[in-house]
């Protein structure tokens, strides 16, 4: 049996149990750690756990829970920090006074190492990710995608059985669903994703059984339900 080109372990950080993810190039054993969202004393004993060395911090969104811990991780490891999309940068400005709003108050602004474009490529040790610009739920949203593992880190876009707020300043319903329609669906029916919360899934059973997204909800034109999953942040 051949080894995969990559390895997953998931630990949801804060309060709001974000799916935070730590990747590795299972040939080299360098590392990245999705969205630090807290909880770093625990996240870096999970890289000691597996003995992953990390090479670097990757961020889907700017939001407080998905990037409150990237400024600590990265003076305690001397990692750079990439992404999200420049369009976050408002975000970003925002994640202490969100984090004193969630009761996560150590949770820290910062400035991204290098900013992510849509069709740009990350590398982690030997292998590597595509990037795939997905707004909506926020506008500098973007998704990491491993086409050799069939697997995608998808943060807040798309959840098992729903999708990301959009209730949001500055984002947009129809910019989401464009997004995963025309952007995630085309990768693959067998693409096994990480939502930001809850459990993984695959984005045939979406096109299946999401209200939202489904093949024949798109089809039926649905409108913009009121509020999705209010009271997370997410």
């Amino acid at each position: 049996m051949s080894v995969p080109p990559i390895q997953v372990a998931i630990a949801p950080v804060t309060p709001l149990q974000q799916n935070c993810t730590i990747v590795w190039c299972t040939k080299t054993m360098k590392g990245a750690v999705i969205d630090p969202g807290g909880e770093v004393d625990r996240l870096l004993a999970g890289l000691e756990k597996y003995g992953v060395t990390l090479e670097k911090i990757l961020i889907t969104h700017g939001h407080m829970d998905h990037a409150g811990a990237a400024a600590e991780m990265a003076e305690r490891t001397g990692v750079p920090i990439e992404g999200p999309h420049p369009d976050d940068q408002f975000w970003i400005d925002r994640i202490e006074s969100s984090g004193k709003q969630y009761g996560i108050p150590e949770a820290r602004s910062f400035t991204p190492d290098r900013w992510l474009h849509d069709g740009d490529v990350v590398t982690l040790g030997e292998t590597q990710f595509e990037v795939i610009h997905c707004p909506g739920h926020t506008p500098g949203h973007v998704v990491f995608f491993h086409r050799e593992a069939r697997f995608a880190q998808v943060g807040d876009v798309l959840f098992k059985g729903s999708i990301g707020r959009t209730d949001f300043p500055r984002g947009n319903y129809n910019d989401l669903i464009e997004a995963i329609s025309t952007k995630l669906w085309p990768l693959g029916d067998d693409v096994s994703f990480v939502p930001g919360h809850g459990p993984m899934s695959t984005f045939g059973y979406e096109r299946k059984v999401n209200p939202y997204v489904s093949d024949l909800a798109l089809e039926s034109n649905r409108v913009e339900p009121a509020g999705i999953d209010a009271n997370r942040y997410s």
